[in-house]
């Protein structure tokens, strides 16, 4: 038995417009392309297993896309805070001068 997400995607005009505008974009880290397009698949009625076959990932990355659009819509795709020390200065480097 097919398994159904109780998260059903409906999406206003501006969002659609701005996942298929993100997802045609090849500039864009890829995470976030693949994340516009299960939104995309997600909101033409497709199932979380059909949507990772397409798009060669697990049902269990589906599902939580899904579930955070859902959720928080559009601000619901970014990445969220990492626990743990903050990332340095990446323009930082070090120096081996011996002065």
């Amino acid at each position: 038995m097919p398994r159904t997400s109780p998260f059903i995607i409906v999406l206003t005009d501006d969002e659609r417009n701005e996942l298929e505008s993100t997802s045609r974009q090849y500039t864009l880290p890829y995470y976030k392309v693949v994340r516009a397009q299960m939104i995309l698949m997600a909101a033409d009625g497709m199932p979380n297993d059909q949507i990772a076959d397409r798009l060669n990932t697990r049902r269990e990355i589906v599902s939580r896309w899904r579930k955070r659009f859902y959720d928080l819509r559009i601000k619901g795709l970014e990445e969220l805070p990492r626990p743990g020390r903050p990332r340095g200065d990446q323009g930082e480097q070090l120096s081996f001068d011996d002065e």
